[in-house]
């Protein structure tokens, strides 16, 4: 195994204390971190080893955290706010940058953590790159599907307990802060749009073609309204998970574009 140091941290944000942790190389040889956001029903246990992967061969600190709600975070009770993914970028993000003492960095986002990065690229010139995997541009018919899907599969009896693992108790919330939301009226009119346009650091833009929740519309859309330089890479037999089911290809991807 790599010699990669871990720490944890627990900070305190608004409504309770979220999860943070830090995988630190050996041999540092860019200090500024890059950070990881999870999907919607991610955590920071489910990176799995993609986090201390990154941090070995980026030769950088990597940073990922549990948002309020999920993992080992405190628990939410009311459902997130139909700008949640915006208020991310507002609230939240802000107060981990603070206390871990980040000046720059770069983002990685999953799915709707790649929507929470753009919204935090477009808010802070301390952004100096994004990676953006899988991320929704905005609702299509096929995301609908997807998450009613989804919806439809932890419905089966025994498929909650696999989300239980990550979650405990918050499982259903997070299943609902995930499904509730993205099935309502009013989400369908959400769209990267006021975002997109201001992000102006560098940006690598990565899709599976087979992705069950959006199809090359999304990619094609953050690339081409990006304010910054964007690379695109799409992955043939490759679904919504890019870094599990390509993890070598998308590893020297992030590697060569953050060189």
């Amino acid at each position: 195994m790599h010699h990669i140091k871990c720490e944890e941290f627990k900070v305190e944000v608004a409504g309770g204390c979220v999860y943070v942790k830090r995988w630190v190389p050996e041999n540092c040889s860019n200090q500024y971190p890059l950070i990881l956001l999870h999907d919607s029903l991610g955590s920071v246990d489910l990176w799995k080893d993609f986090p201390s992967e990154l941090a070995h061969s980026l030769s950088r600190p990597v940073i990922a955290y549990d948002r309020l709600g999920f993992g080992q975070s405190d628990p939410r009770h009311a459902l997130p706010a139909m700008d949640f993914i915006e208020e991310e970028a507002i609230k939240y993000f802000p107060a981990i940058k603070k206390y871990l003492s980040i000046q720059y960095y770069t983002l990685l986002g999953h799915s709707v953590g790649g929507g929470m990065a753009i919204n935090i690229a477009a808010r802070d010139p301390d952004c100096e790159a994004v990676i953006s995997v899988s991320a929704q541009a905005f609702v299509e018919r096929l995301t609908i599907k997807g998450v009613e899907d989804a919806k439809q599969f932890f419905q089966q009896p025994g498929q909650i307990a696999r989300l239980e693992k990550w979650h405990g108790s918050k499982t259903s919330w997070v299943l609902r802060a995930w499904t509730d939301i993205w099935l309502s009226a009013e989400f369908e009119s959400w769209s990267l749009q006021p975002s997109i346009s201001k992000v102006r650091c560098p940006m690598l833009v990565i899709h599976g073609e087979n992705d069950e929740y959006g199809s090359l519309k999304f990619p094609e859309f953050i690339s081409s309204n990006t304010a910054g330089e964007s690379k695109l890479l799409l992955l043939k037999n490759c679904g919504h998970t890019p870094h599990k089911e390509n993890p070598r290809e998308v590893l020297s991807a992030i590697q060569e574009f953050l060189r």
